[in-house]
């Protein structure tokens, strides 16, 4: 194979990258219309089906690839089975988080909560894995925090949802980055529903033998969207993680940002939720924070490759 063979190789593999990047970020952004779509069920009952569906939708994907043996070896070591586990459990705390800002009209600020969700992945890496900021990691730091401040003062609260979101997934990040390259991210999210399976299977059987549970009473339209749950779940994450396997961690991390983007775009325009002119600043503080840890990644990767 010539050189202009692989050029056009690896072209073809980075295009195939962004286009699977994409539409895992775009996926994500639109879930707030998706959950939106649910009510009148609750935040709690939609987690339950979500980790439900999951779980199931997850097996018909590991029956058609063969990947049980795969989980059953992870179920095997006690140290991946208990890191994810307890991933699972912060996972579900950023999910049910995320559905309580969609059911109370708070999808801006959930947005929020992703935009900061870098500079918490850095701060977590500061505390736990002692890594050493650069300059502007730490003024984007300071930048992120001034901004949450201008947040809370335009909210008249300190905005919760948003920390609760960022804290949650960052944390979740740190996990999983814990059993590294060893569990594939279709064997990870089955063990990781497979835990809050029977959590979430309670939760529905109380719903229903209460009167509480809207599985099945509010028409088809509505049974749908509440078994389109697990598809949602994992296939942005399936695509995400083909994406990472094709374009550079840079590419990646700078299309990270499209997910908040679009949930702060829907949040404002389609769910009607009002900006004030404090928010509207604190926002633009974000974004600058935003923009000063991507100027110094992008500074970072190309003296990597010098």
């Amino acid at each position: 194979m010539t050189d202009a063979d692989h050029a056009a190789e690896e072209s073809a593999r980075r295009r195939a990258g962004l286009v699977l990047g994409f539409s895992g970020y775009l996926f994500w952004g639109g879930m707030p219309l998706v959950f939106a779509a649910a009510a009148p069920a609750g935040s709690l009952e939609i987690l339950a089906h979500r980790i439900l569906w999951s779980m199931l939708f997850c097996a018909m994907l590991l029956t058609l690839a063969r990947g049980f043996p795969r989980v059953g070896q992870v179920f095997r070591s006690p140290r991946d089975f208990w890191i994810l586990t307890l991933a699972s459990v912060v996972i579900a705390i950023n999910w049910f988080g995320f559905l309580l800002g969609v059911e109370f009209n708070r999808v801006v600020e959930i947005s929020l909560g992703y935009f900061f969700n870098p500079l918490v992945t850095v701060f977590l890496g500061v505390v736990f894995l002692r890594e050493k900021l650069r300059p502007l990691q730490w003024v984007a730091m300071a930048v992120g925090a001034f901004a949450v401040i201008v947040i809370a003062i335009g909210y008249g609260q300190v905005p919760w949802l948003a920390l609760l979101v960022s804290f949650s997934f960052g944390t979740y990040g740190l996990l999983k980055n814990k059993v590294g390259g060893r569990v594939g991210a279709l064997e990870g999210l089955t063990v990781e529903t497979a835990v809050l399976t029977p959590f979430a299977v309670a939760v529905i059987l109380i719903l229903t033998a209460t009167g509480h549970s809207h599985f099945g009473t509010e028409g088809i339209g509505h049974l749908l969207i509440m078994l389109s749950l697990g598809p949602i779940t994992a296939i942005p994450l399936i695509l995400f993680g083909a994406a990472t396997r094709r374009i550079p961690l840079s590419w990646v991390g700078m299309m990270q940002y499209i997910t908040p983007t679009i949930q702060f775009i829907l949040g404002v325009t389609v769910l009607g939720e009002e900006m004030t002119t404090a928010r509207w600043v604190g926002f633009f503080i974000i974004w600058s924070a935003v923009v000063i840890l991507t100027v110094d990644m992008l500074e970072a990767n190309r003296r990597r490759r010098r």
